[in-house]
């Protein structure tokens, strides 16, 4: 499609006068974060860039013209590999900093490489995301190659698609609308304009949420209503840049003027239209770097695909490839089990597996878990996770990983209810957060004025200084107890002074003005500091992450593979969303599945045919070669003295949780706590309910912990509903336990009873 096309399309103005943001285009107000909190020095020359790396790393770092293709497995260095290449051109004074262009595929991951460039002493390269360079580049160019002012980017495209579908009078419930969006999102990286959109699903096999005919109706009117707001989505910002290089020659020669060399991160995920834009930036040159892996391929329903990859030395017959399989995150048990994973796997891209290497020292094998029913699961990992953490395991080195996000809740729960603190992978952005905002802004002022602060007079050196400013803001030597919104808050300060304390070791006489510069810079790249708490993330969410210990929970038929993956290459492409996960391992692993949805339910679920000849009791499928790991199957025990075993609680059978008013048997983790469907008519005691969350309050503020940690509020409204009379009925309502029994029983009963409990008693 033209430009000319493209914009009579969406009625995008033009004509208007011109108002370029910035003076060049080619370098943004973006600067550099550091890669880690290590802050290494800087290498003095090109050749210290290439020391420490091994032979393969090293001829990825001189390969420095013509097409190059690195294939690399995971946990192999690829980013250390690219980094360093890019760095040893610049310093050997092969390539010009401005002249390079590195590009992947997520903020964070352009962070990190902006940081290790600068750490390298490469500064001035601009690594981006594929949508970041060509904004950057539609917002330069648009007013010469259109006029005006580019248009307003939306920030949420659902409530635009929810909007389309009211006025195409189609009723979406929310899991049909966030379907919907990703339907428009495949058809436009694939280049499917709304009227080809039928013929363009059936041919990719796609299983739309609606019926398709509808699809193709809602995506017209999508286009429809942008094309009279005057708006742009995010895929619109490649598909005009596309249409502007494509249009305009003299554009095109600018662009390519300006970078000479590209590199691109995980090839395996790009999509046509990302494919398009990079020919487009290249014209008909060579200096392309690409790495990737095809076992790593995930988002294919995204439009990825590793045909890219594959294909690479059909297009480019000269290249130089390079394969990275020496694995120096993960134990050999660990690489062992991955290994194991893709030796069974069929298709195109399991021809092209990398077997990888462990590099590491030998560790525990990984640990097979099967529980009764989810909550067991859920309670289960959590129990094993409070007991590493006990050892000596920081929280934020392990991980909990899911295959879809409605999994998390349950282990929300379960974590909280063991002390456990925790952070959702994708939740707030560590900048945005109010905490961290306020608290840059204090050592901002304490930087700006310190001479005149008492409060820094006993200081010496700057992490001294940083602890005295955000002691103002809430930060104390010791946690909080607990876990949920106030030790959130102490850990995100407690972030900020660990890398005051790490930038001071790589900085002697740091100042607190050069550290506010460089969260400044982090901020800009969100290149956020470790945040201690278990990780909660789904398993497309942990891609390009790796933690000491990783849980890979529900590795069960029906969840790995998902139900919906039907055919071939999307049973393939499960398999390697469980790959992903076991490599995001670097020492322990553990793997668990549940045999019923919910307490009492049939025990009809079976472990995941991906785990076939790779567990301990199970056979190899037919005619594949597996590669079976030693571990141990266990079947929801622990590992306890004989006198912590005798001590335990026994746990009672479950029975299945039924709706006290309707008879409906419950599934839902929310419901199962009240013992009623959500819409069944509440018969609460509203007064006790507020009696009740007035006690809390108070209890959470003695013991320093919030308060859901006391009781969560669905547990309160279950005590409110049911008003139990002794411990036996308080300790049948799901959410107390025995230790809250124990520790809050009395205070509830006699909240019940209508006393009040005895003042300040909090009873271990």
């Amino acid at each position: 499609m033209t430009l000319a096309a493209f914009v009579r399309l969406r009625g995008l103005p033009c004509g208007q006068p011109a108002h370029p943001s910035r003076a060049t285009w080619q370098h943004g107000c973006v600067t550099a974060a550091t890669h880690s909190t290590l802050f290494p020095q800087v290498p003095d020359s090109a050749d210290a860039v290439l020391e420490g790396l091994d032979p393969e790393q090293r001829a990825v770092a001189t390969a420095l013209h013509g097409p190059v293709c690195v294939l690399a497995g995971a946990g192999t260095g690829k980013t250390r590999a690219i980094t360093h290449r890019i760095a040893y051109g610049v310093r050997a004074g092969i390539l010009q900093p401005s002249s390079v262009l590195a590009v992947t595929f997520t903020n964070r991951a352009a962070g990190e490489m902006r940081g290790r460039l600068r750490q390298l002493g490469a500064v001035g390269v601009q690594a981006r995301t594929f949508h970041s360079a060509a904004l950057r580049q539609l917002q330069y160019f648009w007013p010469k190659a259109v006029g005006g002012s580019l248009p307003r980017l939306v920030d949420r495209k659902v409530q635009l698609v929810a909007d389309a579908a009211a006025a195409c009078r189609i009723r979406l419930d929310r899991g049909e609308l966030r379907d919907v969006t990703a339907e428009i999102e495949w058809s436009k990286v694939t280049q499917t304009v709304p009227a080809d959109y039928l013929a363009a699903a059936a041919k990719a096999g796609r299983e739309a949420p609606r019926d398709p005919a509808e699809i193709a109706q809602l995506y017209a009117a999508y286009e429809e209503l942008k094309h009279e707001r005057s708006v742009i989505d995010f895929e619109d910002v490649l598909l005009l840049t596309v249409a502007v290089l494509q249009d305009r020659q003299d554009v095109a020669e600018q662009v390519r003027a300006q970078y000479q060399h590209f590199v691109v991160d995980e090839y395996q995920d790009v999509s046509p239209l990302q494919q398009r834009l990079l020919e487009l930036w290249l014209g008909d040159r060579e200096n392309l770097c690409v790495v990737g892996d095809a076992s790593q391929t995930i988002y294919s329903f995204t439009g990825a695909t590793p045909d890219h990859l594959l294909d690479f030395r059909i297009r480019h017959p000269g290249a130089t490839v390079v394969k990275l399989v020496r694995d120096y995150r993960s134990t050999p048990q660990v690489v062992r089990l991955a290994n194991g994973l893709l030796a069974q796997a069929r298709g195109r891209a399991a021809d092209h597996r990398l077997e990888l290497v462990s590099q590491r020292a030998a560790g525990s094998d990984p640990v097979f878990t099967e529980y009764t029913d989810e909550p067991a699961e859920a309670e289960g990992a959590a129990r094993r996770i409070r007991e590493l953490i006990d050892s000596g395991v920081p929280a934020g080195e392990i991980a909990v990983l899911f295959r879809t996000n409605s999994q998390s809740e349950i282990y929300e729960q379960a974590l909280a209810d063991a002390g456990v603190p925790y952070q959702l992978r994708g939740a707030e952005r560590f900048f945005d957060r109010p905490e961290v905002r306020k608290a840059i802004t204090a050592l901002r002022a304490a930087a700006r004025f310190g001479g005149n602060d008492a409060l820094l007079d006993d200081a010496p050196d700057l992490p001294s200084q940083v602890r005295a400013v955000l002691s103002g803001e809430g930060w104390t030597p010791q946690p909080p107890a607990g876990s949920g919104a106030v030790r959130e808050r102490w850990e995100s300060l407690a972030a900020l002074v660990h890398l005051a304390q790490d930038f001071t070791a790589a900085r002697s006489g740091a100042t607190l003005a050069d550290l506010v510069v460089e969260l400044d810079e982090r901020a800009g790249a969100q290149h956020a500091p470790t945040v201690q708490g278990v990780t909660l993330a789904s398993l497309h969410s942990a891609k390009g992450l790796e933690w000491d210990v990783v849980f890979l929970v529900g590795v069960a038929e029906g969840m790995m593979p998902i139900t919906y993956a039907k055919t071939d290459e999307q049973i393939e492409e499960e398999r390697r969303l469980l790959y992903v996960g076991v490599t995001r391992a670097r020492e322990r692993l553990h793997l668990s599945w549940a045999l019923a949805r919910s307490p009492g339910g049939r025990p009809n679920r079976r472990p995941s045919r991906f785990l076939d000849g790779l567990r301990p009791g199970s056979n190899t499928p037919a005619g594949r070669a597996g590669t079976a790991g030693a571990g141990s199957v266990e079947r929801g025990t622990y590992t306890r003295t004989p006198a912590a075993a005798e001590a335990a609680p026994r746990r009672r059978q479950r029975t299945p949780a039924r709706c006290r008013i309707c008879g409906r048997t419950l599934t839902d983790g929310g419901e199962m706590k009240l013992m009623r469907c959500e819409d069944c008519p509440s018969d609460m005691d509203e007064g006790l309910y507020e009696r009740l969350r007035d006690w809390r309050a108070g209890q959470a503020q003695r013991s320093g912990q919030p308060a859901f940690c006391v009781f969560t509020d669905k547990t309160l409204i279950a005590i409110a509903e049911a008003v139990p009379d002794d411990e036996q009925e308080l300790a049948r309502i799901p959410g107390v336990g025995m230790r809250k029994l124990r520790r809050y029983g009395d205070d509830v009963l006699a909240l019940c009873a209508g006393r009040d409990p005895a003042e300040g008693q909090d009873q271990d």
